[in-house]
């Protein structure tokens, strides 16, 4: 087999868990993490980091003070990123629904912001729907959720997480161009 086959064949394969064979764009990461006031963040969690992309651009900017925690639930992915070594990052190869378990065993309370990069249009509805809700409860009482989807069809559910608290926006400088949701807990 060629090297390119076996390329395409591991990207269709990390799309069944990702929902892209694309790593997201710096223009993405950047849009996603300016609302995050690292400064004061001491607890960061990431949802699907898959590759890192967006996992890289949050550990340059992470403060002494901060922890980020990533969940990653592909094999391939939970291999690349435990490559990164960084005295901040834990990754664990868990589900998002398990956030309070998971977070609560390395002896935190709430997470200040939760950056998503989770395929939610293909993930059970159920599931989705209980990491929203547990995404939202394990926020601290202004905490952020950051989420991008190639699509508007989520809107609609993170409005029956978050209510109105949603601002939405749009970089067109990725591939696929991505919508951003930034969901405030209120």
């Amino acid at each position: 087999m060629s090297k390119k086959f076996n390329f395409f064949k591991e990207a269709v394969k990390n799309y069944k868990t990702s929902g892209t064979v694309v790593p997201s764009s710096r223009y993405l990461a950047n849009k996603m993490l300016k609302e995050i006031d690292f400064k004061t963040a001491e607890v960061i969690v990431e949802l699907g980091p898959g590759n890192g992309a967006i996992t890289q651009y949050i550990l340059k900017k992470l403060q002494p003070n901060t922890i980020l925690i990533c969940f990653e639930i592909n094999n391939a992915f939970y291999k690349e990123l435990k490559k990164i070594k960084h005295p901040q990052l834990v990754v664990l190869k868990a589900s998002a629904e398990n956030i309070k378990f998971e977070i609560e065993k390395l002896g935190y309370s709430k997470a200040d912001y939760i950056v998503s990069s989770l395929p939610l249009t293909i993930i059970p509805k159920e599931i989705s729907h209980s990491i929203l809700t547990k995404s939202y409860n394990f926020l601290t009482t202004t905490g952020l959720f950051i989420q991008y989807q190639y699509s508007l069809t989520y809107y609609k559910k993170l409005k029956e997480v978050f209510g109105n608290a949603i601002d939405l926006s749009f970089e067109p400088l990725n591939f696929p161009p991505a919508f951003i949701y930034k969901c405030v807990k209120k």
